[in-house]
């Protein structure tokens, strides 16, 4: 009778301390939250992740600070988050070259191990192909046929290695079979500004870059990377209109965490952002973009993550140029 008393007992009392645990337990978030872009300020990626920013703190009640780590074409600031407390308070911009870099090159982490994905949150837009306003080129053909005729020797602008300008180019260079050199800057804005400039002869970067620089007469558009025109530049030709029907290039944007943040703070964090995607304000900023929303749980936004990486790497593997030059 005694032992059955004093098991009810340490069954009651692991009850009560379980109970005081869990009322202890701090709901998350408590303490302001850094997503990391790893890309300098001002570009697609930092414009995009500020409007993220934004949206999640006004949902979580807690401030949300968008932390720039540019370099290594995204790599540092990847690095960075990949090896972050994993607790929820350090998340990473998830963008194209995300996707691209495993099938190019070895990086300092493992992009399907060392992040947990939270959820895709939008997808486009296409890349506008640019040169100067003052540049003597007018058509995409102008472009292809300068390349032709001196292989090489044409200067085209990106982000770096695994950047969706990079992207843009080798796959040009496939299309069109031509030679081009191109020149890796730290940003896409520090492309289009190089090109405008002339230091450059042609750029390809996110329509929300370049579209006020079209617009202003700054940059002469020449080429779309989408599948169809935008209703923004409708009067710019796609590169499958100009006879390059595999040059489709279009942005991503999602988050992701350090693998092992708990379950429960993904997918509170999913929930959120899955709400905010639905919200007619944030529909309407991300067509002023060119983009569209996306919302995927969690699984999902994984299966996804390991598509577009399958993808990519196919195409790099049978591109035959040497895009780093």
């Amino acid at each position: 009778m005694n032992r059955a008393l004093n098991g009810a007992a340490a069954v009651s009392l692991a009850l009560c301390c379980s109970g005081v645990a869990l009322a202890q337990a701090p709901a998350y978030p408590v303490k302001p939250i850094r997503i990391v872009v790893p890309f300098p300020p001002s570009g697609f990626s930092d414009t995009l992740g500020r409007l993220i920013g934004q949206k999640l703190a006004e949902a979580l009640g807690q401030p949300v600070i968008n932390d720039n780590r540019p370099g290594a074409s995204g790599t540092i600031g990847e690095d960075l988050v990949a090896k972050a407390a994993p607790d929820g308070y350090t998340l990473l911009t998830a963008s194209l070259n995300y996707v691209v870099k495993p099938g190019m090159e070895k990086l300092p982490f493992d992009t399907l191990r060392d992040f947990a994905p939270v959820s895709l949150i939008a997808e486009g837009p296409p890349l506008v192909i640019a040169v100067s306003a003052a540049s003597s080129y007018s058509t995409f053909a102008d472009i292809v046929a300068a390349a032709r005729a001196q292989p090489g020797k044409l200067t085209f602008a990106s982000a770096g290695r695994g950047s969706s300008g990079h992207l843009t180019a080798e796959l040009l260079r496939a299309q069109a079979g031509i030679d081009i050199l191109q020149v890796p800057y730290k940003g896409s804005v520090l492309g289009v500004t190089a090109t405008i400039s002339g230091e450059v002869v042609v750029n390809a970067s996110y329509l929300p870059v370049a579209l006020p620089l079209v617009k202003s007469g700054r940059l002469r558009a020449v080429g779309l990377t989408g599948a169809k025109r935008s209703a923004l530049l409708p009067e710019v030709p796609t590169a499958a209109e100009s006879g390059y029907p595999g040059c489709v290039v279009g942005g991503m944007m999602g988050l992701v965490a350090p693998a092992g943040t708990p379950r429960s703070i993904i997918q509170k964090l999913n929930s959120e952002l899955a709400a905010i995607a639905a919200r007619p304000d944030f529909v309407e900023r991300l067509e002023s973009y060119g983009m569209q929303p996306a919302a995927l749980k969690p699984e999902e936004f994984d299966k996804y993550i390991r598509q577009q990486i399958a993808r990519w790497g196919k195409v790099l593997k049978s591109d035959a140029g040497d895009g780093g030059r």
